[in-house]
């Protein structure tokens, strides 16, 4: 197998603005549902919360210089929304604007391209007052708020990702409640996935509308490469309900124009999904100039055995489905590694949509990483496992998948959502109490698989 990657391959990094901005209260900024979720006790661990964060918001230029060393070609960030829009309708904010106008700016002027994501997870939380994503109004204001933001930096974003990951958005958010804003109602779980499939389709339209010159459209997807532990017609049913939810709920309307049939039967008996009205289907179905792949670890499913009474779950519709630990190393985050999963994902994208250009957005793993004695920090173990990920990336290459960019999650340390400060994931460590940074060992691993564009022996 080559271990070059083709010419004009765009290798980047990303982050999210809770998890790294800080000034949560600065320059008019209004709570998000994450600060009013971090905030209420018990919800993130140890307390942590995301006011300061990594203080980017602060160290904008210092984080740029970072990239610039770092040979970035891209930088994959998101836009705090109740930064530019603090009560999630009306007009910006000029001060939480310039922020975004100065990241820009920096970005060129250090030859790395911009790559917008416009909701990562931090709604205004007036607009979660008012019923949030369950409610279809939200869909509109987040198509208000494309539209500003395309006015506002349409001129030098070429590259623009509405929504990452729906899912965590929707089940994590609406039916689990592990993640803001901790509601646990499947059907309002159900009525969020199609209201961030709406918000997807509209605020794709709103952007393009926006924008004074032609702009790149992409969605961030956590797709679950879900396996069966066993071949028998439990498990690949068990298999078939996850993936529903997982995948084929975002997929089907924007891929396919139209919901999965066995998802609506498997979820008939908690909601009758009257809340899709007619043309919303069309909306969605937008084109996209690129699908964007987060991946970590793969999924493997059976069917359950004991049906009996269960935590609030992810998963409505899937109360028979068991999931299972896989064998071999793992994360800090208690993740299998296994990077077949990844070459999954792209060959599967590659038949299900073909002609479209494949980006794998996050990308990464979480290890608990200290400073040494002399103050390095060296990290073999995610150098491992991202060498291991690209070799699949170029797998799928040589097989056919239109495979154009791979962003590393993260660059920074960062507010690990409900986790709090007890995951790194960066290749930059980041002191807490400091906020000083040190390039760990996988920060200049990657530089040199950048400069070279290819992979070194593993």
């Amino acid at each position: 197998m080559t271990v070059n990657f083709p010419p004009g391959f765009l290798w980047g990094a990303a982050t999210a603005a809770y998890q790294i901005e800080g000034a949560a209260q600065e320059d008019g900024r209004t709570p998000s549902i994450w600060d009013t979720f971090s905030h209420t006790p018990g919800r993130v661990l140890g307390g942590d919360t995301g006011d300061t964060a990594t203080g980017h918001y602060h160290r904008r230029a210092e984080d740029v210089g970072l990239m610039a060393r770092l040979s970035l070609g891209a930088y994959r960030f998101s836009v705090s929304w109740p930064r530019v829009q603090p009560t999630g309708r009306g007009p910006v904010s000029p001060r939480g604007l310039d922020f975004y106008r100065a990241l820009v700016d920096d970005l060129l002027g250090h030859g790395i391209r911009p790559v917008l994501t416009l909701y990562h997870w931090d709604l205004p939380q007036e607009l979660e007052s008012a019923g949030g994503w369950p409610a279809r109004e939200t869909a509109h204001r987040f198509a208000d708020y494309a539209h500003l933001i395309g006015e506002a930096l349409g001129d030098r974003v070429e590259m623009w990702s509405t929504l990452n990951e729906p899912w965590c958005s929707a089940f994590l958010g609406y039916a689990s409640g592990v993640h803001a804003p901790g509601r646990t109602d499947p059907a309002d779980a159900l009525r969020a996935a199609h209201h961030l499939n709406l918000a997807h389709g509209l605020a794709a339209q709103a952007l393009r509308a926006a924008a004074s010159r032609p702009v790149g459209i992409s969605v961030a997807l956590n797709s679950a490469a879900v396996r069966a532990r066993t071949p028998s017609a439990p498990d690949l049913d068990a298999q078939r309900r996850i993936d529903a939810l997982s995948t084929r709920i975002f997929t089907g309307p924007m891929l396919h124009g139209a919901y999965p049939a066995d998802l609506l039967a498997d979820t008939a008996g908690i909601t009758d999904w009257s809340f899709v009205r007619d043309g919303d289907v069309d909306a969605i179905k937008h084109p996209l100039d690129a699908l964007g792949i987060n991946y970590y670890a793969p999924t493997v499913v059976s069917a359950a055995t004991d049906n009996g009474p269960r935590a609030a779950s992810p998963w409505p519709g899937a109360d028979g489905v068991a999931f299972h630990r896989p064998p071999g190393k793992r994360t800090a985050m208690d993740w299998s590694v296994d990077p077949t999963g990844l070459y999954d994902l792209l060959l599967r994208f590659t038949r299900e949509a073909p002609g479209l250009p494949l980006l794998v957005t996050e990308n990464g793993a979480a290890y608990d990483d200290k400073p040494d004695a002399e103050g390095a920090v060296h990290d073999p173990e995610r150098i491992a496992y991202v060498h291991a990920h690209l070799e699949a990336v170029l797998r799928a290459l040589g097989d056919g998948a239109d495979v154009r960019g791979y962003f590393l999650w993260s660059l920074l340390d960062n507010f690990e959502w409900s986790y709090g400060y007890s995951k790194r994931f960066g290749t930059v460590h980041v002191d807490y109490a400091t906020l000083a940074r040190t390039p760990k060992s996988s920060y200049r691993w990657y530089a040199e698989v950048i400069r070279t564009g290819q992979l070194p022996p593993g």
